[in-house]
């Protein structure tokens, strides 16, 4: 399969399974509509498709909506199959995806040290001009 049809189907998949969650058609108690697909990765024979999930929700929570989830796998497979027409519909594996929780706390660190470093720069813009007086 070409490589830009795989990325539109990767696309389809992911757009598809967060409708489904968005919209609590998953009815497993343990998944949260707080649950976001971030990317689905497709082999090139259609076998399986892994996809990466990730929430602003605490570890275990996240754990448990991926567990619930893998659960739901095979409605979820029946429900978007029903809708795409291709020939083999991929097995789907969720995954736990730390990536965008890891990207945040990246940028509140970096913060910090920007207005740490603000800091240093008006301390030493003040003792200069008390050492001037």
């Amino acid at each position: 399969m070409g490589q830009y049809r795989l990325q539109r189907l990767n696309d389809q998949l992911r757009d598809e399974i967060s409708q489904l969650i968005l919209r609590g058609q998953v009815k497993d108690p343990r998944v949260s509509t707080f649950l976001s697909v971030n990317r689905v990765e497709i082999t090139s024979d259609l076998a399986y498709a892994k996809v990466y999930v990730s929430s602003f929700l605490p570890d275990g929570e996240l754990k448990h909506g991926v567990d619930g989830l893998n659960a739901a796998a095979g409605f979820i497979q029946r429900e978007i199959a029903k809708k795409l027409r291709i020939r083999q519909f991929p097995k789907l594996q969720f995954i736990v995806d730390q990536g965008m929780k890891e990207g945040f706390k990246m940028v509140q660190k970096l913060n910090a040290l920007e207005k740490e470093s603000e800091e240093r720069e008006k301390a030493k813009t003040s003792d200069s001009e008390k050492d001037s007086d």
